[in-house]
């Protein structure tokens, strides 16, 4: 055994100290802690922007929150419960000004499909989704996000979207007993088509329609100019106000409605009904649940969430990092993807000890914090205030809000999602990329987990062929001269065998081969085996077969795999006069 010196246990003391000191400095910290970044370069003006996006997000988050819970299946205060932890959690760690975390209409979607409205399976589906979403942070695993294509991610949103915005129809209607399966639901719904509830509806269609209009005038609105009056400026600012809290304001007119026919002692809308009231409890994630039937245990519940456990925090990270990358592009400045993994993972584990469900980025939302000019991750704190303010004060007036007016925010809300003109981008780029689009978006209106690994799967294969099947040039001179076009690889070193056993040895006349191998950059075990194969046959019909022009790297695999009968020279040239020769010999 042998024992350190004091000079080499001070060495290693120091080096300890030297990483800790790396880990620790000032640089590390910032990048760990972005709001140390723009904290100390803080200004007014960025306080009143700051505020004036929070405030209207606000506005926002609550009446959506409330209709995404609808979407989850779950209580509309779990909607509220998930929406504001975010909100301070990513002011500390997150590295978009822009984007806000929150329910989301897709992320409710899948909550609803693995969860099967039971909220201890939700929360606890935070607490898990939060874990694996940790744990790609820590691991430095943000790179598996790049398996799931583009087509792929719009497949699922379209599906998604359909899946969400026609489940609304039974709100709107006022039809009850509908199956959530989206064939089924399509199929019940027309079948059902003569119990529609005429307040309902109605309620409904003009909801749908305030909604349009003011998202129509939102766009429309024109910059007040500095020599406006002031009252001009004050109209224009409470119609700006006015369009972009479309959503709060047809709730609370909705709700005014409800509670006015609730007064004169006849209610003829559906009502969201009950909710619990004040803030929601902190307490430790649910691992186990009671039931009439007794108690289900911590792996039973992990089994009954099934491949919710990989489709829900995959599709978060995916949601969220995307609208990051979108909006950091459009408005000139850069994120950390790991850090936004970090930021997402530590909001939902954090988010499971008050009741949450599974959270990510929210385009809409995020484009409502742009469009108003925000300038820090600050903004989000006047959101996620705004909505404990609802939560403390406002949960019984949700008793009187219309599940038809909840409907027509959320149909409002995925529409965009429904872009149809993928189709025709892709057919104008890629045509064979509207596979993994279609197989995603059709298999998603089944199951959705189901789209999502035939669209990866078909994008895999997409991807893949390309290298199973390369692009070969084969000339006749002197003798067959076939030049790879890419890497040798197990999955090519077939198909480059079959070519040049057909073109050189299956004949009547054998002929000698030269393999260029100038684009060559790699090479696997099993093309050095089929390489080793293929000297065989040649060496046994008579003939020779010559590499030219490897790269240095394929060059030394080969030279210390031993091959019997390899020969390789610099040039082109100088291998065919080696084969010319070599058959020369051979015939005499």
């Amino acid at each position: 055994m042998e024992w350190s010196t004091p000079t080499d246990q001070r060495r290693t003391l120091g080096e300890i100290c030297l990483n800790w000191r790396s880990c620790c400095s000032l640089q590390n910290i910032k990048k760990k802690l972005p709001i140390l970044q723009w904290l100390p370069k803080y200004s007014l003006q960025w306080l009143e922007m700051d505020f004036i996006a929070g405030l209207t997000v606000g506005l926002t988050v609550v009446p959506q929150s409330l209709a995404y819970a609808e979407v989850a299946g779950l209580p509309v205060q779990y909607g509220l419960y998930s929406s504001f932890m975010g909100c301070f959690i990513y002011c500390f760690l997150g590295t978009s000004k822009d984007i806000t975390l929150g329910p989301t209409a897709i992320m409710s979607l899948l909550v609803f499909l693995y969860t099967h409205k039971d909220p201890t399976y939700a929360v606890l589906l935070t607490f898990l989704s939060g874990c694996i979403q940790l744990a790609m942070a820590v691991l430095h695993l943000g790179f598996l996000l790049q398996f799931i294509s583009f087509p792929v991610i719009k497949g699922f949103t379209l599906a998604a979207s359909l899946t969400i915005g026609f489940g609304q129809v039974k709100n709107i209607l006022g039809l009850q007993g509908i199956p959530q399966q989206f064939f089924l639901q399509v199929y019940c719904t027309f079948q059902k088509i003569g119990e529609t509830r005429v307040a309902d509806i109605l309620l409904g269609l003009i909801c749908l329609v305030l909604l349009l209009v003011l998202t129509w005038m939102k766009g429309r609105i024109p910059r007040p100019h500095r020599g406006l009056p002031i009252w001009l400026k004050l109209c224009h600012l409470i119609v700006w106000v006015t369009a972009t809290a479309r959503n709060a304001l047809v709730v609370i007119v909705a709700g005014l409605v409800a509670y006015s026919f609730e007064v004169m002692g006849y209610q003829p809308f559906i009502l969201t009904g009950r909710t619990a009231q004040g803030l929601p409890s902190l307490q430790l994630p649910p691992f186990f649940e009671e039931t009439s039937n007794g108690t289900i245990p911590f792996t039973q519940m992990v089994q009954d969430l099934g491949a919710g456990l990989a489709v829900v925090p995959l599709m978060g990270l995916v949601e969220s990092i995307a609208i990051a990358k979108a909006f950091a592009s459009q408005n000139n400045y850069h994120i950390d993807p790991n850090q936004e993994l970090l930021a997402i993972g530590l909001t939902n584990v954090a988010g499971s000890f008050i009741s949450a469900y599974p959270v990510t980025g929210s385009f809409g939302r995020t484009s409502v914090n742009s469009q108003t000019g925000v300038c820090t991750p600050a903004g989000g704190l006047l959101t996620g205030a705004i909505v404990l303010l609802s939560l403390a004060y406002l949960t019984p007036l949700f008793y009187y809000i219309p599940n038809a007016a909840l409907a027509a925010v959320i149909i409002c809300a995925v529409a965009p999602m429904f872009d149809v003109s993928i189709f025709k981008a892709l057919w104008k780029v890629k045509n064979l990329d509207l596979i993994p689009l279609c197989a995603t978006f059709l298999l998603g209106l089944w199951e959705v987990h189901y789209g999502v690994i035939a669209g990866v799967i078909a994008s895999g294969i997409l991807t893949l062929y390309p290298i199973a099947r390369p692009q070969i040039k084969v000339c006749h001179q002197k003798c067959l001269l076939v030049q790879p076009q890419s890497g040798l690889s197990f999955l090519s070193i077939e198909y480059i065998r079959n070519m040049i056993y057909e073109g050189a040895l299956a004949g009547h006349l054998p002929c000698s081969v030269v393999l260029d191998c100038t684009l060559v950059n790699s090479i696997d075990y099993t093309a050095v085996v089929g390489i080793e194969d293929l000297l065989q046959e040649f060496h046994n019909k008579g003939v020779s077969i010559t590499f030219s022009a490897m790269q240095a790297p394929v060059l030394q695999v080969l030279l210390s795999a031993d091959l019997k009968g390899f020969h390789h020279f610099p040039s082109i040239a100088a291998a065919e006069a080696a084969s010319q020769e070599e058959w020369a010999t051979y015939n005499n």
